[in-house]
């Protein structure tokens, strides 16, 4: 039995990954250490279905001598590092707490991962690495040059580690750029989430700009796919591709689909745009579909009506 670690397994991304690798019968220990960035029981309602199926490691990536033990026991084929302080905002306020959990925190893993014989290592990383680039759709061959927030130069950093570990020690690393992911369990703070909820109990809903920004949204379930498919690659002992949708969603049109999906109209509190925010994502998704078998299958109207209809059924805690 194939025996994995996840990272951040307690989170969005991540409890959706676990569900899907204990499905097909992977032996899974998860490391998460439940942070405040928002409610922590909204992360123990994520694992309340396999908590009992897994090893349940509640952790810090930063802390260098649990990963090293963690590891020493686990003996683990695979990482999968999903891991991360989160979000473009705050990274703005806090850049040294940024760069100390997604940096070294990752070093913390990829030191492990070569002093224990684990030999695959798959990172997720985020669009935001292409920051303002003009070009479009975004490819993996595309210069980054331009990140235009510390948690994007974190995530770059992060891929730029893999590419050293990979070279140096034959770990077979790969790097996942997603594209806004959403769906159920979303963290309550992303749009797609707050933008619900507020419209269901009738409150103003903030608009950054003039709406004319968009974003590449992703269906957690594709992206669940797409790491599933990195865990099984084997032509190259390092790469990078882009998870995205392949399609790119206004903030206008999206904030329309809602409201006729809530059958409500948005209180639209119009703010001005936010430093760090790009103005558009958009995947090109061609390399991971051709190499990885990736196959997005689900568009923005039918994963916001899947997500509404959980959301309906789940009030998040002091949302």
């Amino acid at each position: 039995m194939e025996r994995i670690l996840v990272t951040g397994g307690a989170g969005f991304i991540g409890s959706h990954l676990v569900e899907s690798l204990l499905a097909s019968g992977k032996e899974v220990t998860v490391l998460d250490d439940f942070t405040d960035y928002y409610d922590p029981a909204l992360k123990e309602r994520n694992v309340a279905g396999f908590v009992d199926e897994v090893k349940m490691v509640r952790g810090n990536i930063e802390d260098g001598e649990l990963v090293e033990r963690l590891f020493k026991d686990g003996k683990f084929e695979a990482v999968v590092h999903l891991a991360a302080r989160a979000g473009v905002r705050p990274s703005i306020e806090k850049p040294r707490a940024y760069f100390k959990t997604n940096v070294d925190g990752t070093l913390n893993l990829v030191e492990a991962c070569r002093n224990h014989g684990t030999g695959r290592f798959i990172f997720g990383s985020s669009s935001s690495v292409y920051g303002v680039n003009r070009k479009v759709p975004f490819s993996e061959e595309d210069r980054i040059e331009r990140t235009i927030s510390p948690y994007a130069a974190t995530k770059l950093t992060g891929e730029q580690i893999c590419s050293n570990y990979s070279h140096l020690f034959g770990i077979e690393a790969v790097c996942l750029r997603f594209f806004t992911v959403y769906g159920p369990r979303q963290r309550p703070d992303l749009a797609i989430s707050k933008f619900t909820d507020r419209i269901l109990k009738g409150e103003s809903i903030p608009q950054y700009g003039d709406g004319s920004t968009a974003r590449d949204y992703t269906y957690v379930e594709d992206i669940v796919q797409g790491i599933r498919a990195a865990l099984e690659y084997q032509e190259s002992r390092f790469d990078i591709f882009n998870l995205g949708g392949s399609e790119t969603t206004r903030l206008s049109e999206l904030i329309s689909h809602l409201e006729e999906l809530c059958g409500k109209e948005a209180k639209i509190e119009l703010l001005p745009e936010q430093p760090g925010d790009v103005p558009r994502t958009f995947a090109d998704t061609s390399k991971a579909i051709n190499i990885l078998g990736y196959r997005p299958g689900t568009n923005i109207r039918q994963g916001l009506a899947k997500y509404v209809e959980w959301h309906r059924g789940n009030v998040f805690p002091g949302a």
